[in-house]
């Protein structure tokens, strides 16, 4: 009984109150957005931000890159109700690195080096997502689907007749105690498990460590950014299974994406192209024996 307790006191739900509390203004605002576009009554102001979707992937990965996991999240549920593209996604979800740039600056990794990284990974974002675009709509031949964001509605079976204010309310409270759950259950396991024991996995296969980075990066918790950014600047990982790990950390957005996005394969499909392309990435930057 002891042991258990000692373990219970290891749950960090302070934090993850703390962390779920700092997206309630992303979410707010989110879902008041997309209110505002579900009781629009014509169709001008919907196309228009179709029209405005080609170019997505270029501010998503600008965005992406300000360190705010909101970001990730207010694009999942954007995706979800298809105002925004998958390329915009994709470039939000690599160029997002949650707690990536605070301990960079905490650890005083220097101006220069906090510059190269940041630009390669909103090149990488950009470059990435209208990749994905292209490939969505010209080799899959997919359609992106018409604006629907009473989908929202139906998945979280609430009422969104109660007016703009109070359903962007609803939704906020409802994300938001979905997230702060999941992440007390992620700080429960962490801290069981301990982050020496993540640490330890890229010691003992240094060979794999891109492919490792990854699995870790996709780890929608902050200590996953904070354990790879660390790692590389200790020297226990090269540059390429950094950014490999830092890519696909999308952070609280994918727990959001399976949570408001019906289609299970096509989040499947998206968290597997995600882990794809932060691999690929990594090897071309072992490969070009790039370094920060």
């Amino acid at each position: 009984m002891d042991h258990f307790f000692q373990w219970m006191q290891k749950i960090e739900i302070a934090d993850s109150l703390a962390d779920s509390i700092r997206l309630l203004p992303f979410l707010f605002l989110t879902y008041l957005l997309m209110e505002l576009l579900e009781h629009s009554t014509g169709g001008k102001v919907k196309k228009r931000i179709r029209t405005a979707g080609t170019y997505g992937p270029l501010w998503g990965s600008l965005l992406g890159i300000l360190p705010q996991c909101g970001f990730s999240a207010s694009a999942s549920s954007l995706y979800a109700g298809r105002v925004i593209t998958v390329g915009t996604l994709f470039a939000v979800y690599l160029s997002t690195s949650d707690e990536m740039l605070p301990v960079l600056i905490a650890q005083s990794a220097g101006g220069w080096l906090i510059a190269k990284i940041l630009v390669v990974k909103v090149a990488i974002a950009m470059i990435s997502g209208f990749a994905a675009e292209w490939l969505y709509l010209h080799f899959f031949h997919k359609k992106e689907k018409e604006m629907d964001i009473h989908t929202i509605c139906e998945e979280e079976r609430c009422n969104c007749e109660d007016g703009i204010l109070l359903s962007a309310f609803k939704h906020t409270i409802k994300i938001f105690l979905y997230l702060l759950f999941i992440s007390v259950v992620l700080n429960s396991v962490i801290a069981g498990i301990g982050e020496e024991t993540v640490k330890s996995l890229f010691l003992d296969v240094p060979v794999l460590g891109g492919l490792i980075a990854a699995l870790v990066g996709l780890i929608p918790n902050c200590a996953s950014s904070v354990v790879i950014t660390e790692l590389y600047l200790g020297g226990v990982i090269t540059a390429g299974a950094m950014m490999a790990g830092l890519l696909v950390n999308a952070g609280i957005g994918l727990l959001v994406l399976f949570r408001l996005n019906r289609d299970v394969r096509q989040n499947a499909a998206i968290v597997a192209s995600l882990y794809g392309i932060g691999v690929f990435w990594g090897v071309v930057i072992e490969v070009l024996g790039i370094t920060f």
